[in-house]
């Protein structure tokens, strides 16, 4: 599969780190971010390349060649194969994909060239050919989803609606943001847009928002623009502690399981009406120690007034968007969410007859954990547990887990403490 990178951009807000090369030459520890790209692409088998240059290209066609050359900043080859286009005039961040289109025969990945990313490609690549789509997005949540464009998809990750920075946006959402990594099908450049200038989200995405042509593949791994000093900086933090390799989901995660009720919203009993939701103070500054952390941040809840009929999975969704849009406007985010919808008493008015059972994944038992072990290839005996509860406590430690209990009480957890921020803060200081 070939492998288009988009490099022409000015990067004009973060001109003043380097004002005098393209931003994908922006060093990270002595490499280039596009250096860092292809040595992603190429660990994983994806060679073949065509780099679109314009603005201060020759920077990076010197710098590469075609792929065979040595490396200045590790002394060893690129080892891939390179091609360039190189934009005569502005085609905004995809009119060159079709002035290469006759290179391109077969589904290919296009990817920003600015982004520093370590990623599973070839579980992504899988993702897109299983829903035959022909456009799959990689996706995620990020801190910071106020000023991104948002994506809204279903159940099966057919994108329903694709809501950029100006559009209108619902009070509460999803934080789920498009990460500048796609796989596309070559059938997508049969149509040429218009004018010759063509922006891949607008012109090209969008469009096929609630089409069931377009999928999203949401994951946590490491994917970070550098649009701002700040978050140049931000990334150069995260590379030195390792946290990059360490996402991908190719090696074993770590994570911090969350109960909720009680633990990041306040606790009032059954929680059916979304006016009622509300953070506890401390909730966002401790996810966010989770996010900065590298460890994933899970939520793991019980919700039994769906299987009593007193809410429906859609309210229960339009509840966990409401923590998602308070989270991240203080800069926190979920990486999973996970809830058990059963109850096994029954006799209540209104309950749902197919959901009032016993379970594996009602907490005290670990069915919850051990789903998005497999499916974020969780290590969790290097992974915690966190809750209010006797329930919670017990569950992760059937998972394996090691456990901290907010509040009062002996379940055999590690660590006691007043509130969600102590927990993570007493687990840094035992990891350390």
């Amino acid at each position: 599969m070939k492998t288009v990178l988009i490099a022409g951009g000015k990067g004009t807000r973060i001109s003043s780190l380097a004002s005098d090369i393209p931003k994908p030459m922006i060093k990270i520890d002595g490499k280039p971010v596009l250096e860092h790209q292809i040595e992603c692409l190429r660990r994983q088998g994806f060679t073949d390349i065509i780099i679109t240059v314009s603005h201060l290209g020759e920077t990076i066609t010197d710098y590469f060649g075609d792929g065979s050359k040595i490396s200045p900043a590790t002394g060893k080859p690129f080892g891939v194969n390179i091609e360039y286009y190189t934009e005569q005039k502005p085609l905004g961040n995809a009119g060159a994909l079709f002035r290469i289109k006759d290179r391109l025969t077969e589904d290919f990945l296009l990817i920003n060239a600015d982004l520093m990313f370590d990623i599973d490609l070839k579980r992504l690549t899988a993702y897109h050919r299983s829903h035959g789509g022909a456009a799959t997005i990689f996706t995620h949540p990020n801190s910071h989803p106020y000023d991104s464009s948002l994506i809204v998809a279903d159940d099966n990750g057919s994108v329903a609606e694709w809501l950029t920075k100006e559009d209108e946006r619902p009070t509460y959402y999803k934080n789920r943001v498009n990460a500048g990594i796609h796989v596309l099908s070559r059938k997508i450049l049969d149509f040429m847009p218009d004018s010759d200038i063509v922006d891949l989200d607008r012109d090209i995405l969008k469009p096929l928002a609630g089409t069931k042509r377009l999928y999203c593949y949401d994951s946590p791994e490491y994917v970070r623009d550098m649009g701002t000093p700040e978050r140049y900086n931000a990334v150069c933090r995260d590379f030195m502690n390792g946290i990059l390799n360490k996402k991908n989901l190719d090696n074993k995660q770590k994570a911090v399981f969350l109960d909720r009720d009680g633990t990041i919203n306040k606790h009032i009993g059954f929680l059916t009406d979304i006016d009622d939701f509300e953070l506890l103070p401390d909730a966002a500054e401790a996810i966010k120690k989770i996010n900065e952390s590298g460890y994933l941040a899970i939520i793991a809840t019980n919700q039994p007034v769906i299987a009593r009929g007193e809410i429906t999975q859609e309210e229960l969704k339009l509840i966990h968007d409401k923590m998602e849009t308070l989270l991240g406007q203080k800069g926190a985010y979920i990486d999973g969410i996970y809830f058990c919808p059963h109850h096994p008493d029954k006799g209540f008015n209104g309950e749902i007859a197919e959901l009032k059972t016993d379970c594996l994944c009602r907490k005290p038992n670990p069915g919850m954990l051990l789903q998005a072990a497999d499916y974020f290839n969780i290590e969790l005996e290097q992974s915690w547990m966190i809750g209010d509860s006797e329930n919670d406590i017990k569950a992760g430690i059937a998972a394996g887990c090691k456990t901290a209990l907010i509040g009062n009480g002996n379940f055999g957890q590690n660590i006691t403490a007043d509130t969600l921020l102590t927990a993570v803060e007493k687990i840094e200081e035992s990891i350390q």
